[in-house]
């Protein structure tokens, strides 16, 4: 079944897969919000936070990018660990996630 609906019989299916991924009721677990304010405190020195829902709205998956000083110096497998750490509890209940980090330039 390509999607999480499909038609069959003109009656609409939603897909078992995304009723887990979003939550037993279908409702987000995470917000947008809720993530970047816990990425902000972790990394209060952070010059650009910011997190998108890439799910279409259910907050199984999610996009981040943080730019902070506290990466200088690290690997961006050691950037991307600490945003993974920051928000492991939440990661449980998503389907995916991708990071992108950086360093200011000044």
């Amino acid at each position: 079944m390509s999607g999480q609906i499909a038609r069959l019989a003109g009656r609409r299916y939603i897909s078992i897969l995304s009723r887990v991924w979003s939550g037993t009721n279908g409702a987000a677990k995470n917000s947008e919000d809720a993530l970047r304010k816990t990425l902000q405190i972790k990394f209060p020195q952070a010059t650009n936070v910011v997190v998108s829902d890439i799910s279409g709205g259910c907050g199984s998956m999610y996009e981040i990018y943080v730019e902070t000083n506290e990466f200088k110096g690290l690997s961006t497998v050691k950037q991307h660990r600490l945003i993974t750490e920051t928000l492991k509890s939440e990661i449980k209940d998503m389907h995916g996630l991708r990071i992108h980090t950086a360093v200011p330039s000044k």
